[in-house]
């Protein structure tokens, strides 16, 4: 794992020449592809340094980390165009990528607790720094102290740990089973809100509708990601305590994601509904992984990844709209068929894609899901029809509100997009229809 780390810590530097936007940006697609032949299919830690190793889960995470880092590069462009800071920009966007990939490679506990820390700093720069309404500084307020509220529990259970077991390594940990509700309260509530879970959700669609078009792909992408890698690592070791636990997150997961669906009926502003929607999915990942079975770990597992690359590319497509019109309301960005209609074929492919239909790696993701739900109670069928079904209406709505409909009277010109607007969107959709061939490797890790 050094050699990526090293790889990446050489990029630092790149960020400080003249006009080296987009040979970063190149830099880290190579990086992606290098990480894509590394091939560490094993559910074992593999290549090992001091403290870092990767198995199946550390690996698809991060080169999900690797490959939305590129496209926002390549989705940011109006901020090389208009040299609004752009090295301070890279900097920062690299040194995320650099926390992130720690993060997800640590395997010491403690490790993981610092990077994940660690990440949400760069996160807020890019909010404060980059976005767009002065009510900014409330969202990185929200997401700053959301975050922080219950990270220090989370470091005395770390201790405790350490002082229980005298290590931290996960691959050791998982050979002891707890039984401290203290522990395992402490150590879940980070992630819990990290995920978001409902109830815990507000600093995200604030965060989302504040940040730059960077800052809202890394957060969809990566960021939400971390609750739920941080919960795949701990149930090795709190399994009693789920059992005993565990159905409280799950209901209020259920039907918080049947709420925010409501609420996603009735937003105005494409990417607040396109951030609600992502709180609907996280509650799905989140019942699924708490039922602690097989399918539901391997499932959130799944469609953690798919939803990385698919609410990406719906932010890429709203920040497309907000670039020519200005607004990112669906009363003015309405008959966009008219206006763009190359580009309607990538909202309805990414909209089919967020309502998991198939071929996308969401539907596998899904179905392994409401598997593991159902089978753990039959109740929650209720709860998983409605989300289901407000699911592909919420996503109905933005799809149909945003390309029919009269044109707003404002608009007196007609734009194609640009193709790297279209590879942008081309290279969020394809891995996600594509590594539905690979759905062994999402679903075998265990």
């Amino acid at each position: 794992m050094l050699k990526i780390i090293f790889c990446i810590l050489f990029i630092f530097p790149l960020c400080f020449m003249v006009n080296s936007y987009w040979m970063v940006q190149m830099v880290l697609f190579f990086l992606s592809f290098i990480f894509i032949m590394m091939n560490m299919y094993t559910n074992y830690f593999m290549s090992i340094s001091y403290l870092f190793g990767c198995d199946m889960i550390s690996y698809g995470l991060i080169l999900l980390s690797l490959w939305i880092v590129s496209l926002m590069l390549m989705a940011s462009e109006s901020i090389y165009k208009y040299n609004n800071y752009t090295n301070l920009f890279l900097l920062n966007i690299i040194l995320l990528l650099f926390l992130l990939v720690l993060t997800f490679s640590s395997m010491n506990l403690f490790m993981f607790y610092l990077f994940f820390e660690s990440s949400l700093i760069p996160t807020l720069f890019l909010i404060l720094g980059w976005g767009y309404q002065p009510e900014r500084l409330q969202a990185g307020i929200y997401l700053l102290f959301y975050t922080l509220l219950v990270s220090l529990p989370m470091l005395v259970g770390i201790f405790f740990l350490y002082k229980f077991t005298g290590t931290l390594n996960f691959y050791l940990l998982s050979n002891y089973i707890f039984n401290y509700e203290f522990l395992y309260f402490s150590m879940l509530m980070a992630f819990l809100i990290k995920m978001p879970m409902f109830l815990f959700h507000l600093w995200l669609p604030k965060a989302h509708v504040e940040a730059p078009i960077s800052g809202s792909m890394i957060l969809a992408g990566i960021m939400l990601k971390l609750g739920g890698y941080g919960m795949l690592r701990i149930f090795s070791f709190l399994q009693l305590l789920g059992l005993k636990f565990n159905f409280i997150w799950v209901s209020i997961s259920l039907v918080g994601g049947v709420l925010v669906s409501l609420i996603c009926m009735r937003q105005t502003d494409l990417k607040a509904l396109i951030a609600y929607s992502s709180v609907a999915h996280m509650g799905i990942v989140l019942a699924g992984l708490m039922t602690m079975t097989y399918t539901g770990f391997c499932g959130s597992y799944t469609l953690m990844i798919a939803h990385g690359l698919c609410s990406s590319g719906l932010f890429c497509l709203a920040n497309i709209s907000y670039e020519r019109m200005g607004s990112r309301s669906l009363l003015i960005n309405k008959g966009m068929l008219n206006f763009m209609p190359s580009m309607s074929l990538w909202w309805f492919l990414l909209s089919s894609a967020n309502m998991a239909a198939p071929p996308t790696l969401n539907l596998l993701g899904e179905i392994s899901l409401i598997n593991s739900i159902v089978s753990w109670s039959w109740i929650t069928m209720l709860m998983l029809s409605f989300l289901s079904f407000f699911s592909a209406a919420y996503t109905l709505y933005l799809y149909a509100y945003s390309q029919h409909g009269k044109n707003f009277s404002g608009v007196y010109l007609f734009s194609g997009g640009v193709v790297r607007e279209y590879l942008l969107l081309f290279l969020h959709w394809f891995p996600l229809n594509l590594l539905i061939l690979s759905g062994d490797l999402c679903m075998l890790w265990l």
